[in-house]
């Protein structure tokens, strides 16, 4: 019996350096709801060519990629972070209690989707390898090149439920975190959605969902052809509008990503925005799969009551009945949208710590972090609201 050929392991400081169709014949052979907008080829490579992503943010790109006879059959997108920011897995307590300890926490290894809190495959592999083997060679790759280098430590983020089994198989301390999301019970319409709350609160939802049509506020989704009447300009204002609001806001995103994603990915980019009066008011940068939908950049020039709510929310609901997506995904934190429907969903990330003393008190802290979870998720659900299907009030 012939032997395959062995693996090779390749690092890339770039996207632009591993070919872009090697890469997406990975992404695509993932299973429907893992195809994550944020693991192709153009997006990753948007925020490199912008200066978005870069050693000067936090983010030096360090892509893992596994190659068999010159052909690539699994990689990671990776980076060595010098700080915290834009991960959306908060970890600087930890960097703290290294500092106490005597050693420096960065910089450290991730595998991720830079500057995107949305669970997907961290660990791209073609169809025709077995996957636990190239999960295997690469989580094993990352653990050497991190010891070489005197890493702190390896983070997997926002990985998938089945990669955060062969990570706990692997002795990784794990963490939880709560999204609220968005899940279509096979609606017809938005009354139909509706119907799932009591009196009380959909009359709530009601005023606050007819709240731009009394203001004189239209809401308008561009998506693929209508993307060419999008303004890139207008896309970064709004995304700045809201990080100048805070002291903390870090403007990771360049202008001229905007541009660059709204040409290479219009079969995903989803901008939403409200005009009052023709007057740009407020918007949101969305992105889309097949399945679902994901919320990452919202701001406002101006502030009307209920503007957040319907930009970010209730415009987008109707859309995804419509379209009959099966989720929709606005971003990390809000527990205000439990009142509007959406669930609590839970999150999960791997962590791989070296220094022993660190390690153990990192894992006492989830331990505790996810009883607190389990304590505190009938209350969320509770507060969704939400009924069986079908039942009336």
């Amino acid at each position: 019996m012939t032997s395959r050929p062995p693996l090779e392991l390749k690092l890339f400081d770039e996207m632009s350096k591993i070919p872009k169709a090697a890469w997406e014949a990975l992404v695509v052979e993932g299973a429907d709801e893992q195809q994550s907008p944020f693991l192709h080829w153009e997006w990753l490579h948007a925020l490199e060519s912008s200066q978005s992503v870069c050693p000067q943010t936090g983010w030096t790109p360090t892509h893992f990629t596994v190659w068999r006879d010159n052909q690539l059959v699994a990689a990671a997108p990776a980076y060595l972070k010098t700080d915290s920011h834009g991960e959306f897995v908060f970890d600087w307590s930890w960097a703290s209690a290294a500092e106490r300890l005597g050693f420096a926490y960065y910089p450290k290894l991730i595998f991720a989707s830079p500057l995107t809190p949305a669970t997907g495959q961290r660990m791209l592999v073609s169809a025709s390898e077995n996957r636990a083997d190239l999960e295997s060679f690469l989580i094993g790759s990352a653990l050497e090149f991190a010891a070489e280098h005197r890493l702190s430590s390896f983070h997997v983020l926002f990985s998938t439920e089945a990669e955060t089994e062969t990570l706990r198989q692997k002795s990784f301390a794990l963490r939880q975190g709560v999204q609220y999301h968005w899940k279509n019970a096979r609606y017809q319409s938005y009354e139909d959605f509706l119907a799932r709350f009591n009196s009380k609160r959909r009359n709530q939802l009601k005023r606050e969902k007819r709240a731009p049509n009394e203001q004189g506020i239209v809401l308008t989704t561009h998506r693929r052809s209508g993307l060419s009447s999008v303004d890139p300009q207008d896309v970064y204002k709004i995304y700045a509008a809201t990080l100048e609001k805070y002291l903390w806001g870090v403007k990771y995103i360049r202008p001229q990503f905007f541009g660059q994603i709204v040409k290479t990915m219009p079969d995903q980019v989803e901008w939403v925005e409200a005009r009052q009066e023709g007057r740009l008011v407020a918007g949101a940068f969305n992105l889309a799969s097949d399945q679902v939908l994901y919320g990452r950049y919202w701001g406002c020039l101006e502030e009307h009551p209920f503007l957040h709510f319907n930009v970010c929310l209730y415009h987008s609901i109707d859309e995804c009945i419509e379209r009959k997506r099966v989720r929709f995904e606005p971003g990390a934190g809000g527990e205000h949208k439990l009142a509007r429907g959406f669930e609590p969903s839970l999150t999960f990330s791997g962590h791989w710590i070296f220094n022993p003393l660190l390690d153990q008190a990192v894992r006492n802290f989830l331990n505790h972090e996810k009883k607190a979870i389990e304590q505190g998720m009938p209350a969320w659900q509770a507060e969704t609201g939400l009924r069986a299907h079908g039942q009336t009030n």
